[in-house]
């Protein structure tokens, strides 16, 4: 007989944020047992019956990623093994996200590569939050819902004095534009961007401003940020202009040593996040967001067959990036 509520399991990725999605709609945490062998081998074993069940097994990909993914996909496969009805990998966070097209010779589209391991191993859908690009979705031949951490991001940004007639959201890079652009518009402020220059795999060079930042409050957002040079560039050149504060948004932090001692240098009054991944913000001006009732409202949307659509809408805006 099908549970009222769906199965949730839970990688060792971010279990604290598996616990706050089961609070928010109060289901239990499935019992599963998800550890190592001294080879570095992964074990699953579900310690509950989930024959006929729906079946939802929450694990960003995040450091360390390759060990993550084989979690995730074990823990799949254990659940198709066990008769599961259908199963969802909750991908708060997709690794690999970066690597989505050849972009020089001889590389891999590694995105892909994990999208087809994750049908293999027998999910038969997926709930993941801002992608790095959204054509990802179409690695996939099984459905894929992708929710936006935007209403959250709005939620706090309201709340501190920062005033649509003198906010400006900046893109730190060119292919930010399009979520920055729905951020401005959901906020009904300007919009900047910023133009750099690569040097390195960790080193960034901002080179110009698009936009009037002089005497206004700028809010950078991204998707992802490692090591944070894109943003400490971006800030500092905010400051360079006359900004009167820099915040920035960005809904994945993977905070590299590097990346913390890049904010300790305080271009940035606050850096915003998500607990998508698990986040320290050892002693920084790092505000981590919850994501559990949305990915939580969801679950439960999808486990009753219902649109999940409505997510999408802050005091009825969309907040979806534009294509």
């Amino acid at each position: 007989m099908k549970s009222p509520h769906p199965k949730i399991f839970s990688g060792n990725s971010n279990r604290p944020l598996a616990e706050d999605i089961c609070a928010s709609i109060g289901a239990p945490l499935g019992e599963a047992t998800v550890t190592s062998f001294p080879d570095g081998e992964s074990f699953v074993k579900i310690n509950e019956n989930i024959r006929g069940q729906d079946v939802f097994i929450v694990q960003s990909t995040c450091t360390p990623t390759n060990h993550h993914l084989m979690e995730l996909l074990i823990m799949i496969d254990a659940a198709r093994r066990a008769s599961a009805n259908r199963i969802t990998a909750v991908m708060p966070f997709y690794g690999y996200a970066r690597q989505d097209r050849k972009d020089q010779p001889r590389v891999p589209i590694t995105a892909k590569l994990v999208a087809n391991l994750l049908v293999a191993a027998g999910a038969n859908r997926i709930l993941t939050m801002d992608l790095h690009s959204q054509q990802i979705q179409g690695f996939f031949d099984i459905p894929v819902d992708h929710l936006f951490a935007s209403p959250v991001f709005f939620d706090h940004v309201e709340k501190i004095d920062m005033k649509s007639d003198n906010l400006v959201v900046v893109s730190p890079d060119v292919g930010g534009m399009k979520m920055a652009a729905a951020y401005a518009s959901l906020m009904g402020a300007q919009l900047g961007m910023v133009w750099k220059k690569r040097t390195s795999a960790t080193t960034v060079e901002s080179v110009n401003i698009v936009g009037d930042v002089k005497d206004r409050n700028v809010l950078l957002v991204d998707d992802i940020t490692e090591t944070a040079g894109t943003l400490m560039n971006a800030a500092k050149l905010m400051r360079e202009h006359g900004a009167l504060s820099v915040r920035a948004a960005v809904s994945h932090a993977l905070l590299s040593p590097m990346a913390y001692d890049r904010l300790k240098l305080g271009h940035i009054d606050e850096l915003i996040t998500t607990n998508s991944i698990p986040v320290d913000p050892q002693g920084l001006p790092i505000t981590v967001l919850s994501v559990a009732s949305l990915l939580g409202e969801a679950i439960m949307r999808i486990h009753s067959n219902e649109s999940v659509t409505g997510l999408f809408k802050v005091k009825g805006f969309w907040c979806a990036r534009r294509s």
